[in-house]
């Protein structure tokens, strides 16, 4: 081997074990070795980590916050990578002594691109005194996958509240004032019950302590609260005695301060009772009902039955439905007809129905009483005042019945029921005379009320066969089986066991006769009983006769 070539080897050997001992080898450096040489060298910093999202302050300075008030505290973080990154959720750890929530995220609008800023505004409130702190977690699509920041700050007494703990559960207002109250009613008040807190908390139990004539009362379904999750309680305040009333709402939950309290109070001061009015004022979706006349007034120096009609009307915003009408007196002659306002009438906003009432007087002197109509709108009853004063006296005995054309109705003495057969063969009889005499003449008179026409014709005198009548017109004969005119209509007479029926056209009337205002009968009636206790088992009976006055012209 030549010198030169050895030489050559040697220097060779040399140079590569100078080389091993400079170069570093992958096993030190495993940075070097993760990338290779064709990456983006912006992507690597100068010591060849990537930087990505970072807070622009690490530690936040949240400032001094009193008791009960919150403050608004802003973290701003930035890109410091080479790509755009894309914000996540954003999570709070608050100390006990403040409760937070997110009040604005700017950060999650869209990717935060390369070397830009975003802000997040925190609103922080001060619970109890003393220093406070706050932990602020936020994902992100970057490398490291989580960026955090601290918050710190003092919470300080207000005036007065230096050893006061601040309630777990806020209730908003803080105090129920329920004021003055000078009319009878119920006042409704909400109270809202927030966790403020930034842990879950259970109520157990809400009550109201306070007297038992205190008129407060509860309602309420709070039963569990989420960290900022609030639900309502309702407080009823229906005042039992005049004077002032105080209470308190107590909630009782597993929160720190394990209780809250609202004061709850009002003024009762009723004013006087004024006199009711005879209408009531217009209740929202009730009927109203009012009358034509506020009192039903027959006057003065009555002989005759009298007749007042009056409207009621519907005077509210809902149906009305009338469910009953009475008259309060039972034995002065009042009555109302059968017909206009009856029990179950529907009257629907602004309609009206008319109520008949008809007075025939059964004693002399003034007249008191009401007709009372129950319906089911405002206040329920309508009372209507009725006022007159008589002179004389109506039979009751004495009034004119309106049969109708297509019944056999029979008004029989009970004393005379074996004449039942007789009394319907007089009708039979009667009617088809009747009928044969309408047919062949023609009127011009039409009866569309009977009982109109024959009012205040009372029977004076009363035989089978004929009778005298006293009227408007003055008294007359009428005979049985014969025609007279009353009233300018013709009537077809039959004169009945009690009374005299007169027909017109299928028009049937039967007029009554009160036999106790007849002389002879009382006399007859006196003699047969003389008669019936002097002879014992024999029979005395009495007849009315009537005489023969000159026969009275129609007219």
């Amino acid at each position: 081997m030549s010198s030169s070539f050895l030489k050559f080897l040697i220097f060779s050997l040399a140079f590569c074990a100078l080389a091993t001992a400079v170069r570093p080898s992958a096993a030190q450096n495993p940075a070097m070795a993760q990338y290779p040489g064709f990456a983006d060298p912006g992507a690597r910093s100068a010591s060849g980590t990537t930087e990505g999202v970072v807070p622009v302050e690490q530690n936040v300075d949240g400032g001094t916050i009193p008791i009960g008030a919150t403050a608004q505290v802003v973290v701003r973080f930035r890109n410091d990578g080479s790509q755009p990154v894309e914000m996540g959720l954003i999570r709070l750890y608050p100390s006990s002594t403040v409760s937070g929530t997110i009040s604005m995220n700017e950060c999650q609008n869209e990717p935060l691109p390369s070397g830009a800023e975003c802000a997040v505004a925190l609103s922080i409130k001060g619970l109890q005194a003393g220093p406070w702190r706050a932990e602020m977690l936020m994902s992100h699509s970057g490398r490291t996958r989580l960026v955090t920041a601290t918050l710190a700050g003092k919470v300080e007494p207000s005036t007065g509240d230096a050893d006061r703990l601040t309630t777990d559960v806020e209730a908003t207002p803080n105090v129920i004032d329920f004021g003055d109250l000078q009319s009878s009613q119920t006042l409704v008040e909400p109270i809202t019950l927030r966790n403020i807190t930034s842990n879950p908390i259970e109520i157990s139990k809400i009550y109201i302590d306070t007297g038992e004539q205190s008129g407060y009362e509860l309602k309420t379904e709070c039963k569990k609260l989420e960290a900022g999750q609030a639900c309502i309680a309702v407080v009823t305040w229906s005042p039992k005695i005049k004077g002032r009333s105080s209470g308190v709402l107590v909630i009782e939950h597993d929160g720190p301060a394990g209780l809250s309290s609202v004061p709850l109070k009002g003024q009762y001061s009723p004013s006087e009772v004024a006199e009711a009015e005879i209408f009531p004022q217009a209740v929202p979706g009730k009927g109203l009902m009012i009358s034509s006349q506020t009192t039903v007034d027959f006057g003065t120096d009555v002989e005759t039955a009298s007749t007042i009609t009056v409207s009621l009307v519907n005077a509210g915003d809902a149906d009305l439905t009338i469910q009953d009408i009475r008259i309060s007196g039972s034995d002065n002659g009042l009555s109302f007809k059968n017909d206009g306002c009856l029990k179950d009438t529907v009257l629907k906003p602004i309609e009206a129905c008319p109520l008949t009432l008809t007075w025939s007087p059964t004693r002399v002197g003034p007249l008191f009483d009401d007709v009372q109509v129950v319906h089911d709108g405002a206040r329920g009853i309508l009372v209507l005042p009725i006022r007159g004063a008589a002179t004389s006296t109506v039979s009751q005995d004495q009034k004119a019945i309106v049969l109708s054309g297509g019944e056999e109705i029979k008004v029989i003495d009970p004393a005379t029921q074996e004449n039942e057969g007789d009394v319907a063969q007089q009708q039979a009889e009667a009617a088809a005379r009747n009928e044969s005499l309408t047919n062949g003449t023609s009127y011009a008179a039409s009866v569309t009320n009977p009982m109109s026409m024959l009012d205040g014709y009372k029977i004076t005198s009363f035989s089978p066969t004929r009778a005298i009548i006293n009227g408007p017109g003055g008294s007359r004969i009428v005979f049985d089986g014969e025609e007279v005119v009353l009233g300018g209509v013709p009537w077809m007479v039959i004169i009945q066991k009690n009374g005299i029926e007169f027909l017109h056209q299928g028009k049937r009337v039967l007029l009554l006769f009160d036999r106790s205002l007849s002389s002879l009968n009382r006399i007859s009636s006196s003699s047969s009983a003389t008669s019936s206790s002097t002879n014992s088992g024999s029979e005395s009976s009495s007849s009315q006769t009537i005489p023969s006055p000159a026969p009275a012209t129609d007219g």
